[in-house]
């Protein structure tokens, strides 16, 4: 038997050789990603909203939430996550439901709205971030006088990837309100009570980082030289471990000062980036990408990048990556270019 012949009947028996593999491991690799560098303009996302309010009442679709749908991808914005925008009216209610998607709230536009999770109101303002770990009950309510927008991000392509799809709609339409406003923050915020619980990894509170505190926060870091790669940088983490905001995903916002550019990096996790504030360009490995604010775009895993501010008011970026799940893999590298 020649070793075609060989190939062909470990092929009948649903086998494989090594050697029969394209891309093996026994010479130099590194990531390729499956997807390219994409921008989403802050125009066309808000022209389809305000039709999917003509069209999509929140009752009928449960939510009125358009994705930044990739190219490249059969779903998401990348291959492990998604990111898109919501827009809740004035009155209306977004049905309560739950699943084993982590998800994040970053309020772009409007006021008067909340959010409830796990019986507790969150108040939604601009530039508040809200956390909404795997399997909490939830529910959106708008009692502002115009629309309201946040941004969603989660990890559903990778709970896709996992086939661990489970959701479950709400007995109800809305869920009550057993818990005071600011109650997370009490129990589970840099002060409190001594009976509080511990650390648990196994348990994520629903959370709000709201504007007021991020932004002090910046203002006070832009002082400061900042982070070569990535500007003045912040993490939103857990308030329980002090580890990332979610257990398989990331939020981060950075500063970036009138004609600050940054160095040039790659890591082996992927980016979304929204322009919360400002105007920049990103280069990604060699792609220019003009933004302004509202605009969003993916980089790619193990892709060099670099942002620039060209303008003369600060810029700010708010962003969502899926670093935990890539570090608790061991998956996690990097690498920086000698020069910007």
């Amino acid at each position: 038997m020649s070793l075609e012949g060989f190939n062909q009947e470990l092929k009948g028996k649903n086998l494989i050789g090594y050697w029969m593999i394209p891309n093996r491991s026994d010479g130099f690799r590194e990531p390729k990603p499956s997807f390219s560098p994409f921008l989403w303009k802050w125009r066309e996302i808000h022209d389809a909203l305000e039709k999917a309010v003509a069209y999509i009442r929140p009752e009928e679709a449960y939510r009125r939430f358009i994705g930044f749908q990739h190219p490249d991808l059969k779903l998401g914005t990348s291959h492990t996550l998604l990111m898109g925008a919501q827009m809740v009216c004035p009155g209306e209610r977004a049905p309560a439901h739950r699943h084993m998607m982590e998800a994040i709230r970053f309020v772009v536009g409007g006021r008067g709205a909340c959010t409830i999770i796990e019986g507790e109101q969150f108040p939604m303002e601009e530039g508040d971030l809200i956390t909404t770990p795997n399997w909490s009950w939830h529910d959106h309510v708008s009692a502002g006088e115009k629309p309201i927008i946040w941004l969603d991000g989660a990890n559903g392509p990778m709970i896709n990837y996992f086939q661990v799809i489970f959701a479950e709609p709400y007995v109800q339409a809305q869920q009550m309100v057993v818990r005071p406003v600011g109650w997370s923050k009490r129990n589970y915020g840099v002060v409190r009570p001594q009976e509080a619980p511990l650390s648990n990894r196994s348990f994520r509170p629903p959370y709000r980082y709201p504007w007021e505190e991020t932004e002090r926060a910046l203002e006070m870091l832009s002082e400061k030289p900042g982070d070569p790669c990535d500007g003045v940088m912040l993490r939103f983490v857990d308030p329980l471990t002090g580890g990332p905001t979610l257990p398989s995903m990331s939020c981060e916002i950075q500063l970036l000062r009138p004609g600050e550019k940054t160095r040039s990096h790659r890591h082996t996790y992927t980016s979304i980036f929204h322009a919360f504030r400002g105007s920049g360009v990103t280069v990604v490995d060699n792609k220019l990408m003009e933004w302004e604010k509202g605009d969003s775009f993916v980089v790619p895993l193990w892709s060099w990048h670099q942002h620039e501010n060209r303008f003369k008011e600060p810029a700010i970026l708010f962003s969502i990556n899926d670093r935990p799940s890539v570090e608790a893999l061991g998956f996690y590298r990097e690498e920086k270019r000698e020069t910007a």
